[in-house]
């Protein structure tokens, strides 16, 4: 069976493309922002579960230039919600991601970094974008590292950043935006913090507790103490990111206010009234008991 010819009237020119390409953006995105979309560098640090929502989203937009980085290679236990497929296991996020982008765009212009944020590259990486989707991972120690160091450079870049945190039926995403002058990330996690303070500890600096739901608030506190625990991760969440931090990123780009802290919470929304009057209820005495449990945890626990 013959595959039907593709239909393109733009004949191979970039610019008849990116016109037919963002045609349907017409009228919510005006003229002069897409043009500023369509001349725009964004960096996309870490292509696991939320960096990689905001690829696909931000291509679409119209973004044409990207950086991406990302040292991990696909497990089968992430296709439970990242922009993968079992064919891609193996295989470097960041170099699958450049793929999907130009599967979209064939006029795009992507640089991959498949060793991620490095002390070596980071100058690298954030010189000449105007843009950057923070979604490194921060399972370990050199996730947390290269976290910092990136805030660090994209702060002595004035540059905007997204990043987020999804738990359960949650996306909290925090908006940066350095160009105004601002500590790494608030001055909420520092060098030292890395050297003397866990996991948790991190994690309460850069979560504000009043986003956090109550089944991660439930699940933190049976697994405090569990050195092999893993979040768990759920595609709903993960994709809102990507819906959340491509308009963010778009809005900042053309430089339109947006709000430091965006949640959404997909369970709340779905549940009856009475469930949701039920979590709520329930949240602050978990919450209590959380934040008193952490405390006697040992630093490094």
């Amino acid at each position: 069976m013959k595959t039907p010819a593709r239909t393109d009237p733009t004949a191979g020119s970039a610019e008849l493309f990116y016109a037919e390409l963002t045609t349907r953006n017409t009228g919510v995105v005006s003229a002069e922002d897409q043009a500023v979309l369509g001349r725009a560098t964004v960096l996309v640090a870490g292509c696991g579960s939320i960096g990689g929502s905001a690829i696909e989203p931000l291509a679409r937009l119209g973004i044409q230039h990207f950086v991406l980085a990302d040292p991990g290679t696909y497990e089968l236990n992430n296709l439970n919600r990242q922009n993968a497929t079992y064919a891609d296991i193996d295989r470097n996020k960041a170099e699958v991601a450049a793929e999907r982008i130009r599967a979209i765009n064939p006029h795009a212009k992507v640089t991959v970094f498949p060793e991620g944020v490095t002390a070596e590259n980071v100058k690298e990486l954030v010189t000449g974008v105007q843009a950057v989707v923070d979604g490194v991972d921060v399972t370990t120690d050199s996730g947390w590292r290269a976290k910092l160091l990136l805030h660090e450079h994209v702060a002595a870049e004035r540059l905007p950043l997204v990043t987020g945190w999804d738990m359960a039926g949650a996306q909290y995403v925090h908006a940066y935006d350095y160009r105004r002058p601002r500590r790494p990330l608030d001055g909420a996690v520092t060098p030292a913090d890395l050297d003397r303070l866990g996991s948790w500890e991190l994690l309460r600096r850069l979560l504000p507790v009043r986003f956090v739901p109550v089944e991660m608030v439930r699940i933190a506190r049976a697994n405090l103490r569990n050195p092999d625990f893993s979040f768990p991760q759920l595609v709903h969440a993960a994709l809102m990111f990507g819906a959340i931090s491509a308009h963010a990123v778009a809005q900042m780009l053309c430089g339109h206010p947006v709000r430091e802290h965006i949640y959404v919470d997909v369970h709340e929304r779905v549940r009856p009234t009475s469930a949701r009057w039920a979590a709520r209820a329930a949240w602050p005495r978990e919450v209590v008991t959380l934040l008193r449990e952490l405390r006697t945890l040992a630093p490094r626990a």
